[in-house]
């Protein structure tokens, strides 16, 4: 009934809530892809994206295809696999930003292992720009990590605002300077930040900086400052900073998948993996429960 081909296409626009970086991510035509969706819609009898010249929106019915498109190819790929006797092995060294913390990325990656448990997955979690320059060096094979928009390298999983977020009782002076949490150098939110204010000819001064999310959620919670912060990832008990402060626009940022350059086994895990995030990578965009 549901053609995978459609399938995939459907979760590509879906996680970029784009035609046109669907597209891009997939290697297709724009009007191959718009195809692929409409066959779909036919198939399912239903509207799975409400879209103008602006934007795309997942529908209601679009949100519950979701689960289903997963799950399909999922199976899909679980018997290709079975039948034609392939079996994954060896070392997979896995990158993953601090943004990912406390997403359901583990989920992703509790499949994956199931699926190919003869693949010794290693994850390494850090800044997006040490994973890049770990990536260059050689000793990773895959990464999962943000880009800045102008950046070429890797393959999109998703495109997203950077906003201001703090307490939610925060306070900002206007006559003070902005005191900002922020992930140590090379971090792409911290430099971000402080290019916006930079621009804007805001003072600021740095009120906590760690490698860990989490403690960087802490010093928000506590109401030391405020962090740049994915839209899409916005830890619970931190909200969007009130427009009445006047902090300037950040620039958006993008999620994406870099593979190394390490061949054989390695290569090939990297590229299984990769899939599997690309098809759950609606799931990145939602935190666990609990």
């Amino acid at each position: 009934m549901y053609d995978p081909s459609h399938l995939r296409t459907f979760l590509a626009v879906a996680q970029t809530l784009s035609f046109t970086q669907a597209a891009r991510r997939l290697g297709l035509r724009q009007s191959t892809v718009s195809q692929h969706v409409r066959r779909l819609e036919e198939a399912a009898g239903r509207q799975l994206f409400t879209r103008d010249t602006h934007s795309v929106e997942l529908t209601e019915d679009g949100e519950a295809m979701l689960g289903f498109a997963r799950r399909i190819l999922e199976v899909q790929e679980q018997a290709a696999a079975f039948f034609t006797g392939t079996r994954l092995r060896g070392r997979l060294r896995f990158g993953a930003s601090e943004d990912f913390v406390l997403t359901r990325l583990p989920e992703i990656l509790e499949g994956f292992r199931y699926d190919h448990p003869e693949v010794d997955l290693e994850l390494t979690v850090e800044l997006s720009g040490t994973l890049h320059e770990q990536l260059a060096a050689g000793k990773l094979d895959l990464v999962l990590a943000k880009r800045r928009t102008e950046d070429a390298r890797g393959q999109l999983v998703w495109h997203d605002e950077l906003v201001w977020i703090g307490a939610e009782r925060l306070r900002l002076d206007a006559d003070r300077p902005v005191p900002l949490i922020v992930f140590p150098p090379p971090g792409i939110t911290r430099a971000v930040a402080i290019e916006s204010l930079d621009r804007e000819g805001r003072p600021w001064r740095i009120a906590c900086t760690s490698g860990s999310l989490s403690a960087l959620i802490a010093a928000a919670r506590a109401g030391l400052g405020v962090m740049a912060h994915s839209r899409g990832l916005i830890p619970p008990g931190l909200t969007r900073v009130p427009t009445r402060f006047a902090l300037p626009e950040l620039a958006p940022v993008d999620f994406v998948l870099i593979h190394g350059r390490r061949p054989g086994t390695a290569q090939e895990a990297a590229n299984a993996l990769a899939a599997t995030i690309l098809a759950g990578g609606d799931r990145l965009q939602r935190r666990r429960s609990g």
